[in-house]
């Protein structure tokens, strides 16, 4: 079947817009000594593991003749441009990465990129926080960009400062309770 008449393309020119959607324009691209690793540890498996794999059961499907209505042809073809596009996005993200190790802050008395930040709401709810890079924010286990509202809003106080955040619900008061940081990273 003619290209003409398939929506796939050889190349997608949108990659370049995913690799900066996630970092407001001409801010730098944080990212702590583990999360740095972590990406190389998935680009680095995506490489060596299972491009090749993926490769050789299309290699293999495409000997078996008609392609058409082959699914292991197919389904390995748009596996391996799925591939090829978080390849392309984790070299692009980890190039224009600047690692800080937060075990070497000088100021940790200050909440500042990396830190992990015990702090309660004014309901006496309390939240612990780490504030990591945007490719390796986990809201859920408590790993929030450096760029999130609370984040923002947390940045450069003290324990026992009282910061507010603006919210959808209206302004929230947090209260610091602690600052720490790793002693390795």
């Amino acid at each position: 079947m003619s290209k003409a008449f398939t929506k796939e393309t050889d190349h997608d020119d949108d990659d370049d817009a995913v690799v900066d959607s996630a970092l407001p324009q001409g801010v730098k691209n944080y990212l702590t000594v583990g999360g740095y690793q972590t990406l190389r540890a998935e680009l680095a498996h995506l490489v060596t593991k299972e491009r090749p794999d993926v490769v050789s059961v299309v290699s293999w499907a495409a000997s078996n003749g008609d392609r058409s209505e082959n699914g292991d042809y197919l389904y390995g073809k748009k596996r391996l441009r799925e591939i090829d596009r978080r390849i392309r996005f984790l070299t692009k993200r980890l190039e224009a990465a600047e690692v800080i190790n937060p075990a070497t802050q000088p100021n940790k008395d200050q909440v500042f990129f990396g830190a992990t930040v015990l702090y309660s709401n004014q309901d006496g709810e309390e939240f612990s926080v780490t504030i990591v890079g945007v490719d390796e924010a986990d809201p859920l286990n408590g790993k929030i960009s450096w760029i999130s509202p609370v984040a923002k809003a947390i940045l450069k106080a003290r324990e026992g400062d009282t910061v507010y955040l603006q919210t959808p619900a209206g302004r929230q008061e947090l209260d610091i309770l602690e600052i720490s940081y790793p002693e390795e990273a």
